[in-house]
């Protein structure tokens, strides 16, 4: 048994206890949740299910895609997205009165294939002598996190030398597969996103270089389930949650 599906099972466990003495609200939760958290969700969802009666439904994808569709008219129970994109919906009024909750960060990491040697990233000179070394890299750059890689690149002054060895992905869940492939030898993208089997994660970048992609919930301004959001903010932030936001590759954000 994996370490994800310990710290899942653990954590329905537990939440059957914390979440005994709730009412059965038997509402449905419409969710939209940054891509990046969908196994966190995915995995934690079920023991928010048994444990108030809930059910949820969830929606995957990018934050600014889901600033547009909430744009549109579309309505949500929760948003859980990106720190900017929340920050545009509470000055925009589209979400209810109240503080926003972090429920977790990851920061820009690196992988190589597995068994290959690791590179030196420690410090920001021997990063930068990995990137001019590397023979080719992988990055999302349509996304928050490859927006910045690439300003690292030119904040390191490399940006031209390496360009011929950069590999971009269109989704980002791709960053990573390529380099398991065998198609880069080095992949780039936040932490959570890089785990996935054939890799090994060399590390976070410096912390002078570093972004912290930070996810925050807030409940929607025409939520038809409030009570129930409510509930699952506290699921998600629970001690409990923990072990299993750790095994996806994401760190618990302070309350």
């Amino acid at each position: 048994m994996n370490f994800v599906r310990c710290a899942v099972t653990a954590a329905l466990g537990v939440a059957g206890m914390v979440w005994g003495n709730t009412p059965a609200i038997s509402a449905e939760v419409k969710v939209m949740a940054g891509s990046a958290l969908a196994g966190v969700i995915k995995d934690l969802g079920p023991g928010f299910e048994q444990a108030t009666s809930n059910t949820l439904a969830a929606q995957y994808g990018l934050s600014r895609t889901f600033q547009k569709q909430i744009d549109a008219g579309e309505w949500f129970d929760l948003a859980i997205l990106s720190v900017d994109t929340m920050d545009n919906l509470t000055k925009q009024s589209k979400l209810a009165r109240g503080p926003l909750v972090a429920i977790t960060r990851a920061g820009v990491g690196v992988v190589v294939r597995k068994g290959a040697p690791k590179p030196d990233i420690n410090s920001v000179d021997a990063f930068r002598t990995t990137l001019l070394g590397a023979k080719s890299i992988s990055y999302a750059p349509r996304t928050e996190s490859g927006e910045h890689i690439e300003r690292v690149f030119e904040r390191l002054g490399v940006a031209d030398q390496i360009k011929a060895k950069l590999k971009p992905q269109q989704a980002v869940d791709r960053v990573a597969h390529v380099v398991a492939e065998g198609e880069a030898e080095l992949g780039m993208t936040v932490t959570s996103l890089l785990q996935v089997p054939g890799v090994e994660l060399v590390g976070k970048i410096p912390e002078d270089l570093q972004l912290y992609l930070i996810f925050t919930a807030g409940i929607g301004r025409d939520a038809k389930q409030p009570d129930a959001a409510r509930a699952l903010i506290k699921h998600l932030t629970a001690p409990t949650a923990a072990p299993v936001i750790t095994a996806r590759g994401w760190e618990p954000a302070p309350q």
